[in-house]
């Protein structure tokens, strides 16, 4: 039991260690990440008014270079597993939207020059919808759509 104790604390103490180590370099800025958040985005309550805040516009153009994976059937709709791949070049985000939320847009990505265009999660589905995975390359936004129905009820459901 004493030696649970002190392993508990080592590795504690090795963790703190490294955050700090990792903060003092520069390396994790919270307040940077946090100043960037795109609330007004989060908080839109249509489609077309969430990306309006977060890429600057809701036009979007299907593409055969954006797939995503999500299941048929999503059993619970609290955790429903949703994969965004890309082909595109210069991808700038990856933003994952329900369109039958009470907030559409769920999840969105910046990514950094020359990251492979590829996002796997887990989103929140008040019901049946469509998920849309929206991919800004080179100033335009991509998408790809695909319909999960959902059986047990998440957002308030």
């Amino acid at each position: 039991m004493i030696n649970m104790k002190r392993r508990t604390f080592l590795k504690g103490s090795v963790a703190a260690g490294a955050v700090s180590a990792a903060v003092g370099a520069g390396l994790l800025t919270p307040r940077a990440v946090l100043a960037a958040w795109p609330t007004n985005a989060f908080q839109a309550t249509s489609v077309d008014a969430a990306l309006d805040a977060l890429a600057g516009s809701h036009a979007m153009q299907a593409s055969d270079k954006v797939q995503i994976d999500a299941p048929d059937l999503g059993e619970n709709s609290a955790v429903v597993p949703v994969k965004v791949t890309s082909q595109l070049a210069d991808i700038e985000s990856i933003s994952i939207i329900v369109d039958k939320n009470a907030s559409p847009l769920t999840a969105s990505f910046i990514l950094g020059p020359g990251v492979e265009g590829f996002v796997n999660t887990r989103i929140k589905m008040g019901k049946t919808s469509n998920v849309i995975a929206v991919v800004k390359a080179g100033g335009k936004l991509y998408s790809a759509q695909k319909e999960v129905k959902i059986t047990i009820g998440g957002c308030g459901g």
